[in-house]
């Protein structure tokens, strides 16, 4: 257990909520006037995290915040006794510097103990394999597969290649795609096409560091673990889901470049290159965070 002073713990969570307010002004602003993002709005919408959770500051399972912070009335936390509050800070609970502290429940921990464990096992068995670097963002193209004006998931936007040339890309290349939560989305004539079918039974077995789902899921693994990781850790992984996800819409068919985003022409050996080293790199950074989420559940797996 850690302590925490109320000058200490102040701090953190403002420059949390500062760094928060500056990265969902855009999206609560498009919010009021009705207006979408595809890229930007898409944390929001494809995740049950909203801005508020994000913005709500948490220190992580083992540290007590003394004073009297907030969290006092926030589900998943306890007033810590006086006593134990008093050993964690190295000051007599009676000289009045550390009369209390809030701290997670212990028992909201226990409560949560098949969750924590089931995405520590799958967090371990993806850190365990090779990369796979060689998808080229296919899985957004598997989603318009033969489909008609007026289908596609994001219909306000035009296809680049037209349906026809889209079509063409889909039946030139073999998709590999071993994320269940992209593949549910493909179309029916996609889905055949696909080197593996992935289940939601299967996720633990079939899920590989190099995968930009898989890392962009790193931020909703991370915020189904608060309060228990602190919220710098979900902030970092929000950051790069939101990198990941420009990446993503680049590379897909759709013309963006009204929204300021060059298309990365994947049907190209040149388009190719540049998806793989930005893939790359998306790995090597979700490994660190990978890494900060194993750390934060295995001892707790192993209590």
């Amino acid at each position: 257990m850690r302590y925490l002073d109320e000058p200490t713990w102040r701090a953190r969570m403002a420059a949390h909520e500062r760094r928060v307010d500056e990265l969902v002004a855009g999206h609560l602003a498009r919010q009021e006037l009705g207006r979408k993002h595809p890229v930007e709005d898409f944390l929001f919408t494809y995740y049950s995290f909203r801005p508020a959770h994000l913005r709500r500051w948490h220190p992580g399972v083992g540290v007590v915040l003394g004073g009297d912070p907030p969290h006092a009335d926030w589900r998943g936390y306890r007033r810590v006794p006086d006593d134990d509050a008093s050993d964690v800070s190295g000051n007599d609970s009676r000289d009045g510097d550390c009369s209390s502290g809030v701290a997670v429940d212990p028992a909201f921990v226990e409560r949560r103990a098949s969750t924590i464990s089931w995405v520590h096992g799958l967090l371990s068995a993806t850190a365990s394999r090779p990369a796979f670097t060689g998808c080229f963002g296919l899985h957004e193209w598997a989603m318009v597969y033969r489909t008609t004006p007026g289908e596609p998931r994001h219909e306000s936007w035009p296809l680049r290649l037209g349906h026809a040339g889209t079509d063409d890309v889909v039946e030139s290349h073999q998709i590999r795609c071993s994320h269940f939560d992209a593949f549910r989305f493909f179309t029916d004539d996609a889905r055949p096409r696909n080197a593996v079918q992935p289940t939601r039974q299967r996720q633990v077995e079939l899920e590989q560091p190099g995968c930009l789902h898989a890392n962009m899921d790193l931020y909703k693994w991370a915020y189904k673990l608060a309060p228990i990781v602190p919220s710098e850790l979900v902030l970092d992984a929000f950051m790069l889901a939101r990198e990941i996800r420009e990446l993503d819409m680049r590379a897909s068919p759709y013309d963006l470049r009204d929204l300021g985003y060059e298309p990365i022409p994947i049907e190209t050996r040149e388009g190719k290159a540049l998806y793989a080293a930005a893939q790359r790199a998306f790995a090597e950074r979700a490994t660190d965070l990978r890494r900060r989420l194993l750390d934060a559940t295995t001892s707790l797996v192993n209590t």
